[in-house]
């Protein structure tokens, strides 16, 4: 009922910015929330950012400062904009879908992998 369609991802050095996408279809009641989560191998995977269609955000602690997520409701479409990158940041990062904020994601993406060299 949900695609999530994720682009952006990439290597780059630490202290670099990348900017990740991720285009939604479906039902508009299940893509209310749009969030990021990311893996780095040998962890679970972990909430970095949501963001609902009325704009209201959450962040992980360990972005907070540094990576921005924005939505455009008019193309369906979920912005990660990520500064000041470290080499812990090194995970592969997928778009999610749900319905609430704190709530679990129905859907996701296949995932795009960001690597960061130190």
């Amino acid at each position: 009922q949900v695609q999530l369609v994720e682009s952006g991802g990439g290597l780059v050095q630490a202290g670099g910015s990348l900017t990740l996408n991720c285009a939604a279809s479906g039902s508009f009641f299940l893509i209310n929330v749009l969030g990021w989560y990311r893996q780095a191998p040998g962890r679970q995977r972990e909430l970095v950012a949501g963001i609902t269609r009325g704009g209201t955000t959450i962040y992980a602690d360990f972005v907070k400062g540094r990576f921005t997520i924005s939505r455009d409701n008019t193309k369906n479409t979920v912005y990660l904009l990520m500064n000041s990158l470290k080499p812990e940041d090194t995970a592969v990062y997928y778009c999610a879908a749900g319905t609430e904020l704190r709530g679990p994601m129905g859907s996701w993406g296949q995932g795009t992998q960001v690597t960061v060299s130190s």
